[in-house]
């Protein structure tokens, strides 16, 4: 997972890849952990969000845990390639970020207590990295698909600079987007897809950052202290 082969500039479109048409690998058609469809149908009134925060491995652990989370899938979004592969990826020459892509039932949980995960568990304000982690394909993106989810990616992004600034952590380096504005989310190859519930001690870079972000608490503080230790 490290970074060695990963580019740190962007790629144009017609510097990208070209991909393929279609999918050159399988994706199980089960949650590992939740046992409900990885590509859906969800019930509905399901919502998504996608949220990347470098290695999909650790980011989707963080997100099967949740309350009121309907599953969870490691794939690749705000890039040109179409149905990438890992590998291409990697490279840098994509343009997509690992990425996992939340479906949630928003009678049970809000997109805030989604991003105070998301803010906690990793370090915004590393650009084109996490950690060990190096390249475009590891940047720090929310990705929306409802109104909420904007209103909250905005405000808790605001809330959580105040804490970096705080303690002169830095500033935020994360990419904010509608989801349609940056493509399609790709799902991952099948090894990747639960990763560290098929891997217990494989790699993870996430974890408790040291921050709280101070939105949404107050709405369902039953969740907000939903994650065991990384």
């Amino acid at each position: 997972m490290f970074g060695s082969r990963a580019k740190t500039t962007m790629p144009t479109a017609p510097d990208a890849l070209p991909g393929r048409e279609t999918r050159p690998f399988t994706v199980p058609t089960t949650h590992e952990v939740l046992g409900t469809p990885l590509e859906g149908p969800w019930p509905d009134g399901t919502e998504v969000l996608y949220v990347a925060m470098g290695c999909f491995w650790g980011a989707e652990r963080i997100f099967w845990q949740l309350p009121g989370v309907v599953t969870t899938a490691a794939g690749y979004i705000g890039g040109f390639t179409p149905n990438p592969t890992y590998e291409e990826t990697c490279t840098g020459r994509t343009g997509h970020a690992e990425a996992v892509l939340v479906a949630y039932d928003p009678t049970q949980t809000t997109p805030e207590l989604l991003l105070k995960a998301f803010w906690e568990n990793h370090d915004p304000t590393q650009g084109n990295r996490q950690g060990n982690d190096v390249g475009t394909a590891y940047r720090s993106a929310i990705f929306w698909t409802t109104p909420e989810q904007e209103a909250a990616a905005k405000a808790t992004r605001e809330a959580f600079q105040g804490e970096l600034t705080r303690v002169n952590a830095g500033s935020i380096t994360t990419q904010l987007a509608p989801a349609q504005d940056v493509g399609e989310f790709w799902y991952a190859e099948d090894y990747h897809q639960q990763y560290l519930h098929k891997n217990p001690n494989g790699y993870c870079n996430h974890g408790p950052n040291g921050l709280t972000c101070p939105i949404g608490v107050a709405n369902l503080p039953a969740q907000t202290d939903v994650l065991p230790p990384a």
